[in-house]
């Protein structure tokens, strides 16, 4: 059968048009997603899709410590070829490699959360996590009056943003409070049980301890927990990092007593729209410095904390 000149012209200028219409895939891949701090992010992820006509394709490692399989999603979001991919690094250094693989592969890359040792991407959208580290020193200093020991509950090697945090923490102390001694440091490695163990073994090892500060939503858990079944809730000041509804609950009864928390919906937003704007032509600043606050239980009756501490995930995740 032979073709008229302008059915064929015709049915190019739709076939172009329908590529044309298609979304543009922006994939994010979170450190992990069994933490409320990630489903957050996941909401933000998708109420930025839903409002910039992007779609989002949203999967990574069940834990924070599986760095091989990050890697592996990574390459797959590679090999499909999306349009943008956001990625928040398990491991800074292990990261590096497959961000630098998409780059040359023409997929823009937004770093967030927690940084990575390349420069090879678009921007880096995260909480300024030394900040963080810092208005957790100077809270524990507050709750301890300025004096005593204390603990610091990291979360796991090679976690850029925790490690910030704790940095910013310990140098606080050291700078500004030379009365207060940190005497004990622990990982509890991204997991609430281990993280429980290593508080435990420092609340007994000291048992004149003040304060302890945890870097991170498990390792805050663990540590609540922990001072709790030691029957320390009136005498360890605890500042936690992150919240979750059970940590709110603990801020309520005096288990911990402050939270540095983050907004991970904000986060998730501004990923995904920092890519839609790359892809539209506009200039993405190199880093975007979200910033964290400190809630005490006066904070609580706060609409805006509420909206903060408790975003309505169903409307995005279900």
């Amino acid at each position: 059968m032979i073709r008229h000149p302008a059915s064929i012209l015709l049915a190019c200028i739709l076939l172009t048009a329908c590529q044309g219409s298609k979304k543009k895939v922006v994939a994010v891949v979170p450190k992990g997603t069994s933490h409320l701090f990630w489903q957050s992010v996941q909401a933000g992820a998708i109420a930025a899709g839903r409002d910039l006509g992007v779609e989002v394709v949203w999967n990574g490692p069940s834990q924070e410590t599986e760095y091989s399989r990050q890697i592996q999603i990574v390459d797959s979001m590679v090999a499909r070829h999306v349009d943008g991919l956001a990625v928040a690094a398990t491991d800074k250094t292990a990261l590096s490699q497959p961000i630098e693989r998409a780059a040359k592969a023409g997929i823009p890359v937004t770093v967030f959360d927690s940084g990575v040792d390349t420069t090879d991407y678009l921007t880096f959208v995260a909480t300024n996590n030394y900040e963080g580290g810092q208005m957790g020193a100077r809270k524990l200093a507050e709750l301890v009056h300025g004096k005593g020991k204390v603990a610091l509950l990291m979360n796991a090697p090679g976690s850029a943003s925790t490690m910030e945090r704790e940095k910013g923490f310990e140098d606080t102390v050291a700078k500004e409070f030379p009365e207060i001694k940190i005497v004990a440091r622990q990982f509890g490695m991204s997991d609430r049980a281990k993280a429980r163990d290593a508080a435990e073994n420092m609340l007994a090892a000291h048992n004149d301890l003040a304060g302890m500060f945890a870097s991170a939503e498990p390792s805050s858990v663990g540590a609540a927990l922990a001072i709790k079944a030691r029957g320390l809730t009136e005498k360890v000041n605890m500042v936690a990092f992150d919240s979750t509804e059970g940590m709110v609950e603990d801020l309520k009864t005096g288990a911990i007593d402050a939270m540095v928390v983050q907004d991970p919906f904000k986060m998730g937003y501004q990923a995904v729209k920092t890519q839609v704007d790359h892809l539209r032509g506009i200039t993405v600043p190199k880093r975007i410095d979200l910033s964290a606050s400190v809630i005490t239980r006066p904070d609580l009756e706060k609409p805006d904390v509420k909206a903060l501490l408790f975003p309505d995930l169903d409307k995005y995740l279900k």
